[in-house]
């Protein structure tokens, strides 16, 4: 009778939580930032961008490209192939890269959080396990780095937005539509290609471009903040014949948590200026 109830036991506790060969469902598995705030950026002490880039390639990561998107400041975009594993799922590539922002002007280094941007980027997607790593392996390259300020409720990430009636994370806008080859043709020879910043091969569907966008246009994040000035260059995934980015009004805002309403409209009119930069590209 104990063995009948055993297995009794056992088939009620497999129907309950599944087999222990499968994949959890998101949310299942604890992280350790259920009901916390994480942090945007890692910030310490200044590092020249030539030995940050050798840190960070002894560490088995690839260095894709260093942009300037503000005078003295560089942003270090870097990936392994782990990232560019979970980026190549369907609608997930502007998850595939890093971003350190090097200030040369005031002496600091900002690391966009890996836990944070792939918990919004990856929504369903979202493996702990990848992203994670990368935290803890940017930590033991640079081990004095300190949370920014700027946090958000790990838990809402996925579901983030400014406010309502602002957009989420899905809300991309389409800047192109045509076959893949066809779209990357033409951001290569947009200006002659001088404002892909680069261009990365997910898979046999899917690119990561880095663009650059106007002088005019790039200008807010002077006015809104050089410390997150990382966020720049702009990425467009192309894929399933379209060219499309991150809503500007979502991704400066989850760019900056801190940012006010009042600082939001003293950049009203970027959102529409990304788009309107960008939409140039593929025409």
């Amino acid at each position: 009778m104990k063995i009948i109830l055993k297995i009794i036991s056992i088939v009620v506790l497999i129907l309950f939580t599944g087999c222990s060969t499968s994949t959890p469902s998101v949310g299942s598995a604890t992280t350790g930032y259920e009901g916390k705030e994480i942090s945007t950026y890692l910030q310490g002490s200044y590092v020249d961008v030539d030995s940050a880039k050798s840190k960070l390639e002894a560490a088995g990561y690839e260095i894709v490209a260093i942009y300037t998107p503000v005078k003295k400041g560089h942003t270090v975009v870097f990936t392994n192939a782990a990232l560019k594993a979970e980026a190549a799922k369907p609608n997930r590539a502007h998850g595939a890269i890093l971003r350190l922002f090097v200030d040369d002007k005031e002496k600091t280094i900002s690391f966009s959080n890996p836990v944070y941007f792939a918990k919004a980027y990856m929504q369903d997607d979202y493996n702990h396990e990848v992203f994670n790593a990368q935290l803890e392996n940017i930590n033991k390259i640079f081990p004095d780095l300190k949370d920014s300020a700027d946090k958000w409720s790990f838990d809402d990430l996925s579901a983030y937005n400014f406010m309502a009636g602002m957009p989420y994370y899905a809300d991309q806008d389409i800047v192109g539509e045509g076959t893949n080859a066809d779209l990357l043709a033409k951001a290569n020879k947009y200006k002659k290609g001088k404002m892909k910043v680069f261009e990365m091969k997910l898979s046999e569907t899917s690119t990561l471009l880095g663009y650059g966008l106007s002088k005019r246009t790039s200008k807010f994040v002077k006015k809104i903040g050089r410390a997150n000035a990382g966020l720049l260059p702009w990425t467009i995934a192309i894929q399933d014949a379209k060219a499309s980015v991150l809503n500007a009004k979502y991704y400066i805002a989850i760019s900056y948590p801190l940012l006010t309403m009042g600082e939001f409209m003293g950049i009203m009119t970027v959102p529409g200026a990304v788009v309107k930069d960008l939409k140039k590209v593929f025409k």
